[in-house]
């Protein structure tokens, strides 16, 4: 009998289904988009339950090919991080919508708790600093200002989840409330030390216990299918991640100092810290990259850029310079740069390093014979700049020189942008025959835990190089260049109060 394996990868703005086979190969794959929902400025929504109908349309198109949903002997999940979801215990149903990563409607509570004094305490115990990207405001926000929520939740009739959770107890007909080590340490609640939710930081959130999930190894059984329609009851959950660990795993990053950036929607480096959790004095978050057996993590450094690919998204759906992504490189290429031209795509604030959720972005350096090209070829080079600053802050705090990057993530197809972002670091970046790291980091876990894959050596013999990009540019370009994008960023930093 065939077997294979079922990869969930579910994202931002959409789900990806992906079916792999014994050697690591994708056969089938299935993808179906869902609403973002903008409630007010800075805001940001999704329905769990059209993310569960798009998961399962997304499985449903990968099945859709010559695999049948029988020939499946695991399933692994990647996701997106820290959206927190809320539903009845009993009924299953969503109590409201999710509030997305993206949301930075609790600034103003971090900022208080960051006033307060709290900013170190939850550094040492979480490896996270206080932002609202994390989903600790997230729940106490949903407590506080969804009627009767609190209520409920002292009662035990309710319960919150990141979205892997929400998948899981849709796939297993409400039978299990579980996450994995690197979901629970995106939450602010949990210890990553003490591998356990911190007793005082649900005190300080004023969120109970009771309506977290449990948290499990990366790979091993989460559960098993049940009352769905579209697997067969009894298929087991073998791996579990956030999108970024996924696709860390997924390069088969397992040596200390390797290091993967994953260019999607926004921008995520990794890089694999081994068994010490490096403290961060450059912005960066410390975090759990995977772990595969109880009580035992291996350890990340990670910086964030909330804006990278989405700027793209930006160019065509906002601003109708370009009709489809692809078109972007070769505008960047017509022209020989971006005749001074910076985008700060500080949309939602700024990740690392700065950590400002009051940026907000800019186009600088316009002139009068600046057009649709320069303004593309700026938009993709913003995408190597703040990449590059939050690798640049990787070598400092490891003190480990990055001596190739591996790429991976929907824009890193795109050859200007990688060549540029290998002339900005000055090293090789390397992209794999299968970008789509995430759902093969998944699938990579969930064949770990069933036993199809044996460790990790034989795992890091599939991977497979589709081409490498070598810096080209001089020091001094490279160096006035850089400092013009700075100049640009500092414009942008605390443009608004709340």
């Amino acid at each position: 009998m065939r077997r294979y394996i079922l990869a969930i990868d579910q994202g931002t703005t959409g789900t990806t289904a992906i079916i792999f086979d014994g050697k690591g190969r994708p056969v089938c794959r299935g993808y179906q988009e869902f609403t973002q929902y903008y409630p007010r400025p800075g805001w940001v929504e999704h329905d769990p339950d059209e993310i569960w109908e798009a998961t399962m349309g997304a499985i449903r198109g990968a099945l859709y090919g010559p695999i049948q949903a029988g020939e499946i002997v695991a399933i692994g999940i990647s996701n997106q991080r820290e959206t927190i979801v809320v539903w009845d215990k009993l009924t299953g149903r969503p109590e409201g919508n999710a509030i997305v990563w993206q949301c930075r409607r609790t600034a103003p509570a971090c900022q208080h708790l960051k006033d307060a004094g709290y900013a170190e305490l939850v550094q040492s115990k979480t490896g996270l600093v206080l932002d609202p990207y994390f989903s600790g405001t997230k729940i106490e926000w949903m407590l506080d200002n969804r009627p009767g929520l609190k209520e409920r939740a002292m009662r035990g009739e309710i319960l919150f989840g990141t979205v892997d959770s929400w998948l899981i107890w849709c796939l297993t007909g409400g039978q299990r409330h579980v996450t994995d080590y690197t979901n629970a340490s995106r939450t602010l609640l949990y210890n990553i030390h003490d591998l356990d939710w911190d007793r005082e930081l649900l005190e300080l959130f004023g969120i109970p216990r009771d309506v977290l999930p449990e948290v499990l190894p990366s790979s091993g059984l989460f559960g098993v299918t049940g009352g769905n329609p579209c697997l067969p009851a009894g298929i087991p959950i073998c791996g579990v991640a956030g999108d970024q660990q996924a696709a860390l795993f997924g390069q088969t990053c397992f040596q200390p100092g390797a290091v993967k950036n994953t260019y999607g929607t926004g921008c995520f480096a990794l890089m694999n810290t081994g068994m010490e959790a490096v403290t961060s004095k450059q912005g960066l978050l410390t975090t759990i990259a995977w772990g595969l057996e109880p009580n035992k993590v291996t350890y990340a450094l990670e910086g964030s850029v909330f804006i990278g690919g989405a700027v793209v998204q930006w160019l065509r759906d906002e601003l109708g310079l370009i009709e489809h992504a692809a078109e972007t490189e070769g505008l960047a290429e017509a022209v020989p740069d971006t005749a001074g031209v910076y985008l700060v795509p500080a949309f939602v604030g700024l990740g690392t390093p700065y950590w400002d959720p009051y940026a907000r972005g800019a186009i600088l350096g316009l002139t009068r014979g600046v057009n649709r090209k320069h303004i593309v070829r700026a938009a993709l080079e913003s995408i190597a700049y703040q990449s590059r600053g939050v690798l640049l802050a990787m070598e400092k705090d490891a003190h480990i020189s990055i001596p190739t990057l591996r790429v991976d993530g929907g824009a890193s197809v795109n050859n200007f942008l990688m060549q540029f972002q290998a002339d900005m670091l000055n090293v090789v970046v390397e992209r794999p025959q299968v970008t789509e790291t995430t759902a093969m980091g998944a699938a990579f876990l969930a064949g770990l835990g069933c036993g199809i894959w044996s460790g990790l050596n034989e795992i890091a013999n599939t991977w497979e190089r589709e081409r490498s990009f070598t810096p080209c540019m001089s020091h001094e370009k490279r160096h006035a260049l850089c400092e013009g994008w700075q100049k640009a960023v500092e414009r942008s930093l605390g443009w608004v109060e709340e």
